[in-house]
This record gives structure tokens, C-alpha cells and sequence, in this order.
């Protein structure tokens, strides 16, 4: 009797967290549910696709989920003891593996890669690794740099990740393929400048420059302390600008103390946190967005440029997609507040073709809207 051919379904995609808390990488795989939710409802994708199971770490049932379908499958496996929790998704996923034999298994973080190669590779099962940035840009421990390279694939957001992470770990660039970030055009919008933050941050007839980000002492890259220190240069061309800073963290104190020594004390505002939702009026009261940093793509460009901001950003880094190599904003040494200086006063003067709103918007959501985001996640 000839054996009986198991007909593979769907996928498995293993993640730590993804609901229960909010991040680069939780928001990125969100947009990756939402796609293959759009897939699916309009039939772009084979039936035998049409059913995938998403195993959740450290999820609980109490998270809310939006994007539970006929396609997605969600288990929650968050346990007290963390032993328990791997304990119960090592079973978990073994069990799902043999059982429904998966097309292909997706391992949403690096420190879950091993144990998804020693459960697929003796089972003939190709998985792929989704990274994100600065967790696979450095030296990983042996078991993690085998786990990528025995996988079938391994997405990530930019070129430049992609060559930080061949660079740091021996990998072959052929293994990778491109997920960029993408923006909601229909969430992030240009609109007037609204009455009530320029009277809260006391930004009348000022030209305001922004900045969201993490204000960490452990991680000062983003740059805000040279926009700060570019601000004297700025404020003999433009008076009348001010720099909006949204964000909280430890450096905060050095970073407002820096402004003073500096003279600009009273031209730097700390907007502290600023929940998501209000994030787009926020951008709409930027007259240019200046972040000269080291990223691993940088939504927040998308967003300002989304909402018909201008956009300043390091120029050695994975802002390279976003700004599309330079055609929809500027590009800097990261840490040279001279050259910050320049590009914000020619962003003020407001005479460049990376000035104009609405062809930075069009231009923008041409590559990393919504749609576009979702073909690519079809092609995959």
C-alpha cells in the first residue's frame, strides 16, 4: 500500500509578546496580522493558508485581541513561573508540529529560535526567524547564530539590519529577505496645527521642531541631545523655533540640564509621554521632524512624513527605507550637531522638494502603506 501523503496546513507563527504590551516589534507584527487578516478575507491567499495558529509566551487570555478569525488561532501560555511558561510552549508547539504539520513555522524573536530549530529540523519543518533591529546587530551566542542559519529564512526590516546582523553573525545576506515597517494613512494625517497643544506647550508663533523617542540613559542614541546642541546655530537664522520633545526616561534631567548650559533651556519643551492615540496632533504641530539617530528602519519617519512633516535623519543607519535613500528628507552624521543645524534651517526655510507635504505623504504611502505592506506580506 503506498503511504499516505500528509497534505501540510497553514503556518505557526511563536511569539514572546505581542499583546500585552507596546513596542517596536509588537507593533510590527500587529501590522502583520492585519495583513494576513486582509489576505485572507479577500482570498489572496491558497485555502491551505487560510488557518494559521499563533502561540503566545507570555500573552495571557485577558489581553485584548482584535485580530482573533477564521484564520488566526490564538493560545495564550503565560504562566507565573517562567520554567512553566517555556515548559508549556516546548510541548505546545511540539504538539501542534506533529499533529498539523505546518507549511512553515514563523519564530517571532531571536531568544525563541533555538528551541524552534530543535523541534523542526529533526521533523523536516522549515522555519524562518522574524528579526526586528538592535537584538541581532552584535555578537549572538552560538546557539542563536546556528538556529539562524539552519532556518529556511530570516525577514528583517532594513538593509542595514540585514548587514549588521550577516556582519555580526557569519550569515548569509542571500538568507534574508525585506519586511519593511508601514504607516496607516488612514491614522496619520497632516491637519492644522490644533489650538489646544500649541497653547499647552506655549508654542504660539513658534516654528516647532520634534523629536519622539526613548530618553534612556542606556540607549542614547536618538540623538536629541544633538538637536539640542544644534539649536544656538538655528535660533540666529529662525528666533522664533522651539523643540518639542515627546517621550520619558532617566535622561531626561542631563538632557534638559544640557539646554540650560547651553542657553536654550527655555527653548526645549519635554512633553513627557504622549499615548499613541494622540501622537498623530502631535506631528500635525511639527513644522519639521529631526531625529539624527541609529535605527533599525524608524517608523516615526513614516509618520511624520504621513502626516506632511519633513524629516531629518541619520545617515548611517536603517532610516535609509524610509527616506528612500534620501529623496524624501535629509540624512546626516548622526552625531554632528553642525550638520543637524544646516539641514534644519534649510527644512525651515521650507524651499526644498522634501518640504512639500502632500508629495512626501503620496510618496510615502506609495511604499509603505497599508497596501503596500500587505502584498509584500502575500509575496513572502
Amino acid at each position: 500500500m503506498a503511504n499516505k501523503v500528509v497534505q501540510k496546513k497553514g503556518n505557526i507563527f511563536v511569539f514572546l509578546e505581542i499583546l500585552s504590551c507596546e513596542g517596536g516589534i509588537q507593533s510590527y507584527v500587529r501590522d502583520i496580522f492585519q495583513a494576513y487578516q486582509d489576505l485572507t478575507n479577500s482570498a489572496k491567499l491558497d485555502d491551505s493558508f487560510l488557518e494559521s495558529d499563533i502561540l503566545l509566551l507570555r500573552d495571557g487570555k485577558d489581553c485584548e485581541n482584535s485580530y482573533k478569525s477564521k484564520s488566526l488561532n490564538f493560545y495564550y501560555l503565560k504562566t507565573q513561573s517562567v520554567w512553566l511558561g517555556r515548559l508549556r510552549l516546548a510541548t505546545t508547539l511540539l504538539w501542534f508540529l506533529l499533529k498539523k504539520q505546518p507549511k512553515q513555522v514563523f519564530c517571532g524573536h531571536i531568544n525563541l529560535a533555538p528551541l524552534v530549530q530543535i523541534l523542526c529540523v529533526p521533523l523536516g519543518i522549515p522555519y524562518t526567524v522574524l528579526t526586528y533591529g538592535k537584538e541581532v546587530w552584535k555578537p549572538l551566542p552560538n546557539k542563536y547564530q546556528q538556529a539562524l542559519k539552519q532556518s529556511s529564512k530570516i525577514l528583517t526590516i532594513s538593509r542595514y539590519s540585514r548587514d549588521r546582523c550577516c556582519e555580526s553573525n557569519h550569515l548569509d545576506p542571500e538568507k534574508f529577505q525585506l519586511l519593511p515597517c508601514m504607516v496607516d494613512g488612514d491614522k496619520f494625517i497632516p491637519g492644522v496645527k490644533p489650538v489646544d497643544l500649541i497653547e499647552g506647550y506655549n508654542l504660539q508663533g513658534s516654528k516647532v521642531l520634534m523629536t519622539v523617542a526613548r530618553l534612556w540613559s542606556g540607549d542614547p542614541y536618538k540623538g536629541v541631545d544633538v538637536t539640542i546642541r544644534a539649536l544656538p546655530k538655528i535660533l540666529q537664522f529662525f528666533p522664533e523655533v522651539k523643540y518639542l520633545v515627546i517621550g520619558r526616561g532617566d535622561d531626561q534631567p542631563r538632557l534638559a540640564k544640557l539646554a540650560q548650559d547651553l542657553g536654550v533651556g527655555e527653548k526645549v519643551v519635554f512633553a513627557g509621554f504622549v499615548p499613541t492615540e494622540d501622537l498623530v496632533k502631535h506631528y500635525q504641530v511639527a513644522d519639521a521632524y529631526v531625529m539624527p539617530s541609529q535605527e533599525g528602519f524608524g517608523i516615526v519617519y513614516l509618520e511624520a512624513m504621513a502626516c506632511g512633516v519633513p524629516v531629518l535623519s541619520g545617515d548611517a543607519d536603517g532610516s535609509a527605507e524610509p527616506l528612500q535613500d534620501g529623496k524624501l528628507g535629509w540624512r546626516v552624521p548622526h552625531r554632528d550637531p553642525e550638520a543637524v543645524a544646516n539641514a534644519c534651517i534649510e527644512m525651515l526655510k521650507g524651499e526644498d522638494k522634501r518640504c512639500d507635504g502632500q508629495w512626501l505623504r503620496e510618496e510615502s504611502l506609495k511604499v509603505f502603506g497599508r497596501g503596500a505592506f500587505t502584498e509584500r506580506v502575500r509575496e513572502l
